[in-house]
């Protein structure tokens, strides 16, 4: 097995709101990845005391520990678990319930010799390749189907939308969005790699067109997650005047990539 990974900061003065790790069994066997898209809040209150950051590396980190150890859950299981522990560790502090408490996007898959599982979670990506080296992408499209119109204030997505029937859904402090991630399982034979990415990455062909998910797989196994990152900010900084992408807020957002081959 090999992995590759790469996670910057879209501002160096502010920190990275993402979240990238590799789980490995001490038995050696098997494995799994997890990556996290914080959500940056808008102006105004979150009804919480901690950062984005805080929260994405305490989830993040409850994530690894349960997907590596806890072989007999599902990954639902494990997200769900993972959102309740971390809800407990500031619900005495926090009021949770506000819309905006800190939550996180989730790409999630793990290995073993039998099978890989995969869960997605909002606007993250997941990116399975096949022997003959077709890119399959797991993605949760429910933001993207979502008309412009809907997205048109924050006060609109924080009452109707934001993990919400109808809307999109996160990973905040509601175990039970769990059950509203994409997610399933291959025989491992059916999968030769693998690339868990943030939608700072993913706009290279979600946002700029500069390619298909195949060929944004092809850029990242042969010349690195390192090279999809700076490919993105080449092309954000080109765009930084004349912002001719719609639907971009951010000049630079946090870009996150892992690939894994198995």
């Amino acid at each position: 097995m090999r992995t590759d990974l790469v996670s910057e900061p879209g501002d160096p003065n502010r920190p990275n709101e993402d979240f990238a790790g590799v789980g490995l069994p001490a038995c050696g066997q098997g494995g799994c990845v997890v990556v996290l898209d914080g959500v940056t809040p808008p102006r105004g209150g979150t009804g919480c005391l901690h950062s984005v950051p805080w929260f994405t590396t305490r989830l993040g980190g409850t994530l690894t520990e349960l997907t590596v150890s806890r072989q007999d859950l599902t990954l639902s299981e494990v997200l769900s678990r993972a959102i309740g522990r971390t809800a407990e560790a500031h619900a005495h502090t926090c009021e949770l319930s506000h819309p905006r408490t800190p939550q996180a996007t989730v790409a999630l898959a793990r290995w073993s010799a039998e099978t890989v599982e995969y869960l997605v979670l909002s606007d993250s990506a997941l990116l399975l390749q096949g022997p003959d080296g077709t890119v399959t992408p797991v993605l949760d499209d429910r933001l993207a189907r979502l008309p412009r119109s809907a997205l048109a204030t924050d006060a609109l997505v924080d009452a109707t939308l934001r993990n919400k029937e109808g809307g999109f859904f996160t990973a905040a402090a509601d175990p039970s969005v769990a059950a509203r991630a994409v997610a399933g399982t291959l025989p491992r034979r059916a999968v030769r790699a693998l690339a868990a990415l943030t939608d700072g990455a993913t706009r290279w062909t979600e946002k700029f067109r500069e390619g298909d998910w195949p060929a944004l797989f092809d850029v990242v196994a042969k010349e690195g997650a390192r090279s999809l990152v700076d490919r993105v900010r080449g092309l954000e900084a080109a765009d930084r005047e004349a912002r001719a992408y719609l639907g971009r807020g951010k000049t630079h957002d946090d870009a996150t990539v892992v690939h894994v081959e198995l």
